[in-house]
């Protein structure tokens, strides 16, 4: 880990004014932070990157140790040094960990931790990054690289609060072990969903899965043209201010054949969309807990395996569900609705972006977005605030590529 020097840590809210400091060490604020290396300006008195985390790694050194490197769903070349081919079979936190850790190494970037930051304000002449334990710096501009870790996203329902069992966020997990013999609701419509549901069935769960609507499956190759289309997506949505959707809006579920193997034997079949939770349940509007007809999610899997893929002739009828029974909701609705007993609720709901610190900039509209240039990593209210890993910058290639580009316009903004 490399420290600038005192003077670039002062805790005197009048000392020295850096040109750019860069919050957060995942893809895009290391990708900022070597870009800015190269744009000439000096490590430490020129410039800082200040995390939060202990280590190196990002977001990535909390991930669960069950995920594995040829399970995450892809980890860009920072620039410069390449990732190689670490086992696939190791934690991806711990080869991400090392990877960042070798970069700002190599690079001798300035990154100073742990720092929360807790608020970032503009007044005359700069910025004022402020963090939890009264630790100033000052800025011309400010790369801010917080990503969405730390502002996991629950919805409301009905009923929520009055669960008897274990409910966790994703954020929360640990091992899918912890959930053997257990009925588990996965909530929400992600590849992360998918991934738990088949990890938890795996080590003994008895998985129940439920989306808001169907199962958005794809059989798209995800090629150079199609990120292409999903980062216009997504920017055609910053740049008017409107808040990112989610990945999965925009990307789709790809149809591997893990996945397929996985719809084919029920597991990865959607039971409805949630309604309320009960003390010791949910009630779900579905397919049903017979397996009811689900051709809205079964298309996909039928396409691929083509005709005589199996005898039955595709996914007609889901297999239902095990385990303890389930009770129709005849009052709510005679023909769908139905309750599940459950022992724990995993809400792989998903993030939203931690922008919180940024508060007293009032960078926000009045829909919860934030409005961005076009390309993608300027702030139109607030000149000199650059966001990157926000919106089309999100997945690691496109938080490299933003990074960069946040680090020349940054760097153009002090000259």
């Amino acid at each position: 880990m490399s420290t600038p020097p005192d003077s670039a840590s002062s805790p005197d809210p009048a000392g020295p004014l850096l040109d750019v400091v860069v919050v957060g060490a995942g893809q895009a604020g290391l990708s900022a932070a070597g870009q800015l290396l190269r744009k000439g300006l000096p490590p430490g008195s020129g410039f800082v990157v200040l995390d939060a985390n202990d280590g190196p790694g990002g977001a990535w050194r909390h991930r669960w140790d069950s995920l594995t490197f040829d399970a995450a769903h892809g980890i860009h070349d920072l620039p410069g040094l390449p990732l190689g081919a670490p086992d696939p079979a190791e934690p991806a936190s711990r080869v991400v960990s090392r990877y960042y850790g070798e970069y700002e190494r190599r690079l001798g970037l300035p990154v100073v931790r742990p720092v929360a930051v807790a608020a970032v304000d503009h007044r005359e002449g700069g910025f004022t990054v402020t963090a939890a334990d009264g630790r100033t710096w000052r800025a011309r501009a400010v790369i801010n690289a917080t990503g969405t870790w730390d502002s996991p996203y629950v919805p409301y329902y009905p009923g929520i609060a009055d669960f008897t069992g274990r409910q966790l966020h994703t954020r929360g997990f640990t091992a899918a072990g912890d959930f053997a013999g257990e009925r588990v609701l996965v909530v929400g419509g992600g590849t992360s969903a998918l991934q738990f549901l088949l990890q938890l069935h795996e080590a003994g769960a008895r998985t129940v899965w439920s989306t808001r609507r169907a199962p958005d499956w794809t059989d798209r190759f995800f090629d150079a043209s199609w990120g292409v289309d999903v980062e216009a997506s997504v920017s055609a949505r910053t740049t008017m201010g409107l808040p990112p959707l989610s990945v999965v809006a925009a990307t789709g579920l790809p149809v591997t054949e893990q996945y397929l193997a996985g719809l084919v034997s029920g597991i990865l079949v959607s039971r409805g969309p949630l309604r309320r939770v009960t003390p010791t349940g949910a009630v779900l509007d579905g397919p049903g807990p017979d397996g009811g007809s689900v051709p809205s999610q079964g298309h996909v899997a039928d396409r691929l395996l083509g005709p005589g893929g199996r005898a039955d002739g595709g996914l007609e009828r889901v297999p239902a569900l095990p385990g303890r029974a389930c009770t129709a909701v005849s009052a709510e609705d005679p023909l769908t609705t139905w309750e599940t007993p459950l022992d724990t609720i995993l809400w792989a709901t998903g993030f939203r972006a931690s922008l919180d610190h940024l508060a007293p900039l009032h960078v926000r509209e009045r829909g919860g977005g934030v409005r961005m240039d076009r390309d993608g990593v300027g702030v139109v209210r607030m000149p000199g605030l650059f966001l990157v890993g926000y919106g089309a910058s999100a997945s690691t290639i496109g938080a490299t590529r933003a990074g960069r580009r946040a680090a020349v316009r940054a760097a153009q903004y002090v000259a």
